[in-house]
């Protein structure tokens, strides 16, 4: 399946627009012919950053609201084709310690997006990005998408939570839905100034510092990880199959890495940095699901996408990019 004209003319409202998916989605939906909106609430210690849109600054509706405001998503989900609700806390640490965040924006906020929808726009199409995290550990590798969800934190307790209020607005209120479980998505435009999410983006950031990785562990665990562009298409392609309305879909790579492989050709690509070993902290280990990687032989079947970058290709181009722009967001 291809992209082609499918969005032209097309309007989407982004909720999370300026945070790293978001913002690399937004830009993918313009270069469609979509006409964009970008909702974000730009909560501090996030990936929201104006820098994000630059690309496309003059070509997007900016809106600077928070998906728990009822009146604002009313108004904003009116007259929409679709609607990508990527919001959401996105720090697994800090649900560790203070679980409320989660439930308020994840859960809340998606009832709210999905009511305005009820009640102003039950047309427009719906595509939720939720985390592979809401498996918890894998029974079975790959991991499809009829494997238990047993999440092992309240972060992913709370995009499970908001996957299921979709999927009942799918079923018993006919909104069209698709439910996406990403994986370890990196490249540009993440949040790089602490390591709380984004494991990748977060070596990269050491090893362009000459910095030492810290490899927890043995470094021997298993992740599927995805560069963004690949990501983003995953997305836009799954919003456009009808085969997808209803279902849940892995967006992953069936090539998984160890973390010391990741560590190592991420310093190669880099031409800096080192790393070693470190134990994990307890925070971590209580988070720490063991081996995952996705079984993307549904999306493949449904909605013909299929990750294309190799994980040196996406690591070359998301050093260079925060080389280049390491200003905004270092």
């Amino acid at each position: 399946m291809e992209i082609g004209g499918g969005f032209s003319g097309a309007r989407a409202l982004v909720t999370g627009g300026l945070g790293f998916t978001g913002s690399n989605l937004a830009i993918g939906l313009v270069k469609a012919g979509a006409e964009v909106t970008i909702a974000d609430a730009m909560i501090p210690g996030y990936a929201g950053n104006l820098f994000n849109i630059e690309p496309i600054k003059s070509r997007v509706t900016l809106n600077f609201c928070d998906v728990r405001d009822v009146n604002a998503m009313n108004h904003l989900v009116c007259g929409q084709d679709f609607v990508f609700h990527l919001a959401g806390q996105v720090d697994h640490i800090l649900s560790m310690s203070d679980p409320f965040p989660d439930i308020d924006i994840n859960i809340k906020g998606t009832a709210v997006v999905m009511e305005a929808l009820r009640r102003h726009n039950p047309s427009a199409k719906v595509i939720y990005t939720g985390t592979r995290g809401q498996y918890g550990p894998a029974v079975s590798l790959p991991v499809n998408e009829e494997a238990p969800t047993h999440p092992k934190g309240i972060y992913e307790i709370s995009n499970l939570t908001a996957e299921k209020i979709i999927q009942v607005y799918n079923d018993a209120r006919g909104i069209d839905a698709v439910l996406l479980r990403l994986t370890n998505i990196y490249g540009p435009r993440a949040q790089m100034k602490h390591p709380r999410y984004g494991v990748v983006n977060w070596f990269v950031r050491l090893a362009i510092d000459d910095e030492t990785i810290k490899v927890f562990g043995d470094g021997k665990i298993l992740r599927d990880f995805l560069y963004i562009d690949d990501a983003v298409e995953a997305i836009l392609l799954s919003a456009l199959a009808s085969a997808a309305v209803g279902e849940v879909l892995n967006v992953g790579i069936d090539l998984p890495t160890d973390f010391i492989e990741l560590a190592e050709t991420v310093i190669a690509v880099a031409g800096s940095g080192r790393w070693e070993y470190a134990p994990f902290s307890p925070e971590r280990k209580a988070q720490e699901p063991g081996d995952f990687y996705s079984d993307i032989s549904k999306i493949r079947r449904l909605v013909g996408w299929e990750p294309r970058t190799a994980l040196r290709a996406g690591l070359r181009q998301t050093v260079d990019f925060y080389r280049a722009h390491k200003a905004h967001y270092w």
